[in-house]
């Protein structure tokens, strides 16, 4: 190597993430209860210009749940993804209460899915906060209606590995 050349070295490193796949006879009640909300309010979503149906559905650590859809807007992007709306409107009406859970459900008209769907990176981002706010980790459920399994996965982390945090207001990497 002559004086004038740099080296450089490339730090490759690898990420891993925790999920695991049930079929929903293998989900506990309250998990398909959770479920079977998300599916079923997916089905009064206003998405007449995706043509996709979001259900939401949040537990919370004291029993209770709300729900929420889609709900889309002709001036895009003033619509609301279902997750946001239910976490929103949850921790508004509980402020002090922890969520134990969330479960999402798509309902696609006119599209064959091939894959779990999972939360946009915006509510995410919510997902993150809210469970930053209650201090312990939420379970996630994902579902929808082009096949019967449901992911599962325990903390947000696992959706958003290298998230915003509100204390630093910097980008993190986990402690990469």
């Amino acid at each position: 190597m002559e004086n004038n050349e740099i080296s450089l070295q490339m730090d490759k490193r690898k990420l891993e993430i925790q999920y695991t796949i049930l079929q929903k006879e293998e989900l506990s009640d309250e998990d398909k209860l959770l479920i079977d909300k998300a599916k079923s309010v997916s089905e009064g979503a206003y998405s007449p210009y995706s043509e996709f149906r979001v259900g939401a559905a949040v537990l919370l650590d004291n029993g209770e749940i709300f729900t929420a859809n889609n709900q889309e807007n002709t001036a895009y992007p003033e619509g609301m993804c279902a997750e946001r709306i239910a976490l929103f409107y949850a921790m508004a009406q509980y402020p002090k209460q922890k969520i134990k859970s969330v479960a999402v459900y798509g309902n696609p008209q006119n599209i064959e899915l091939t894959h779990f769907i999972t939360p946009c990176g915006g509510c995410r981002q919510v997902m993150l906060e809210c469970e930053q706010r209650g201090k312990e980790k939420m379970k996630i459920l994902l579902g929808n209606a082009c096949n019967t399994e449901v992911l599962r996965l325990e903390g947000v982390e696992n959706l958003l590995p290298f998230p915003f945090l509100e204390k630093k207001m910097t980008a993190t990497t986990n402690n990469i």
